[in-house]
């Protein structure tokens, strides 16, 4: 198993329980997101009829199955750990880890837009176009929860396709239908105190994830190989977009009460600094900038990623 690949999912996993930040972003930054679509994409009826016939080996190899079962026991790992861990820094100390992510999506911009081999009207319309996407998703206003199943297997197969668009967070993609604050509390229900409902919920979603991961997938890889610098451009203003949800500085407008009887934000928008200092109350996120400690990690984020983005030269290399 290689440990660099499981660090990838990992991060994949972590990225995808935060609202505003995306796991495909996480692939696109370390260099795997094609790999990822393809092997995705591999999973078609001739693959079945090498499994049924019993040809194991060729199975596995068609379908890269190294590949997936690294990176998908990364980010299992990363979804559970991220429950958990990313739920309580979000709690705690929210301008910290969004400043975090603003340096990691802001430094991905231009290592993907180095990518767009040549330029031309249709691509920078692309690009337009997905950072105006991508901007209206972050100030949408969220929706209710609907604990129907179908809806909740309606939920997964667009969450998933969203994880597989950087810069367009599953997570968000949740919050935005309602559906965040019933999903998040059953996976932590079903995997603390294997509570049934919970465990039959989220089954419910994951059967929704299944069938959204393997149609869209074929989409993206089909676009990849059509229209690689307009999907390029796309991809990149998706990036650009999100950058207004993952601003630290956030002036809640509204809140509401969750499904367990917690307040919670349910609307916000980006502020300067000093405006945010001036603000005589501001739920969950307080007043004080701590402009020395967001910038800190902001450039984490930023010389992180152009150190992924170096290791992985020197190991093609």
């Amino acid at each position: 198993m290689s440990i660099s690949l499981f660090l990838k999912g990992l991060a994949m996993g972590m990225a995808e329980v935060v609202p505003g930040v995306s796991g495909g972003t996480i692939a696109f930054i370390t260099g795997i997101y094609q790999r990822l679509i393809d092997a995705i994409k591999s999973f078609d009826p001739d693959a079945f009829k090498l499994l049924f016939k019993g040809k194991i080996k060729a199975f596995w190899k068609k379908v890269d199955g190294n590949f997936i079962l690294t990176l998908g026991s990364g980010m299992i790992a990363g979804i559970v750990s991220g429950v958990f861990t990313i739920a309580w820094l979000l709690e705690n100390h929210p301008l910290l880890i969004w400043g975090f992510f603003f340096g990691l999506i802001l430094i991905s911009c231009y290592l993907v837009l180095k990518q767009v081999n040549s330029w031309s009207i249709p691509t920078f319309l692309f690009l337009i176009a997905g950072t105006a996407i991508a901007y209206y998703v972050t100030v949408a206003q969220p929706g209710s929860e609907n604990n129907s199943y179908w809806f909740i297997f309606i939920s997964g197969i667009i969450a998933i396709s969203a994880l597989l668009l950087p810069g367009l967070s599953g997570s968000f993609i949740l919050l935005l239908m309602g559906m965040y604050t019933l999903i998040l509390p059953s996976a932590k229900l079903a995997l603390s105190e294997q509570d049934p409902e919970s465990i039959a919920i989220i089954a419910v979603f994951i059967g929704g994830c299944t069938v959204g991961l393997f149609s869209f997938a074929r989409v993206m890889s089909w676009a990849f190989k059509s229209f690689p610098n307009q999907t390029l451009a796309l991809l990149t203003g998706f990036l650009l977009g999100s950058l207004n949800k993952v601003w630290p500085w956030q002036h809640v407008l509204s809140t509401r009460v969750n499904s367990k009887g917690t307040e919670v934000v349910s609307l916000s928008k980006s502020v300067l600094p000093s405006t945010f200092e001036a603000l005589p109350h501001n739920f969950h996120y307080g007043t004080d900038p701590k402009m020395v400690m967001v910038i800190l990690c902001m450039l984490v984020g930023f010389f992180m990623v152009l150190g992924i983005e170096r290791l992985g030269k020197n190991f093609s290399k």
